[in-house]
């Protein structure tokens, strides 16, 4: 099977570090040569030691679902014939007390909307085929965040 890599890279940059008042910006590259601008979520960490302007780890694990769960969609309808001209999706994750009590990402939430070129797909086709993109999503069956798909009519 394929083996996926990223590197995280952090600096202190000579800043405060037992008080800890120290940035967590930091990048992730990926071995196709992307550099994401990461930092915690200001949420959790305040600014000024966190970037609202860059990604946060749980921004990332959102759009990783989503973005898995558009690529398998896409495959389907293709796979079916039908054109797809946009997709966008705008998912939503709630980071919460688990029943361990410990916080994690318990709910991510997917509202896709698709446009088609062409012959049209029925709702059904649409509902059926964003079913089978949740089954086939390998990120999906790696967690156990509970997942939700509510397709938005275009």
């Amino acid at each position: 099977m394929a083996h996926h890599t990223a590197t995280v890279v952090w600096h202190r940059n000579g800043a405060a570090f037992l008080d800890k008042k120290y940035s967590r910006a930091h990048e992730w590259r990926f071995d196709g040569g992307a550099v994401v601008h990461a930092s915690s979520s200001p949420h959790i960490v305040p600014l000024p030691y966190s970037d609202a302007t860059a990604v946060d780890p749980e921004e990332a694990f959102i759009a990783s679902l989503s973005s898995c769960h558009m690529l398998f969609f896409l495959s389907i309808a293709m796979d079916a014939g039908f054109v797809v001209d946009e997709y966008e999706d705008n998912a939503r994750g709630r980071l919460e007390r688990n029943a361990a009590g410990k916080l994690a990402m318990t709910q991510v939430g997917l509202a896709p909307r698709a446009r088609f070129a062409g012959a049209q797909p029925s709702r059904e086709q649409i509902r059926a085929w964003h079913h089978d993109a949740h089954a086939q999503c390998f990120l999906a069956s790696s967690v156990t965040t509970h997942i939700e798909c509510h397709p938005v009519d275009a």
